[in-house]
């Protein structure tokens, strides 16, 4: 589960802490504990980079199919159909 801190990150902030995470695990010489700790560590900040970008697709999906219909601008929805 991914905690209120994580939800408050940015994406530029997680990315970069998680690959901190990633430069420590290849490193090494952590202890099992250590390492376990990282690896849930860094699966809660790949979840919070996977949202901020599910995000951004769906607005950049958003403006396209919104200019997509300002250019049919006859009343046609996006995939050509008639909207009523």
């Amino acid at each position: 589960m991914t905690s209120k801190v994580d939800e408050t990150l940015g994406y530029e902030q997680a990315r970069d802490e998680l690959i901190e995470v990633v430069r420590r695990l290849e490193a090494g010489g952590t202890t099992l504990e250590e390492s376990l700790a990282l690896w849930e560590r860094g699966e809660e900040l790949a979840k919070v980079c996977r949202r901020w970008l599910e995000g951004a697709r769906a607005r950049l999906d958003a403006a396209l199919a919104e200019e997509e219909g300002a250019e049919h601008g006859d009343g046609e929805d996006a995939d050509g159909t008639r909207s009523e």
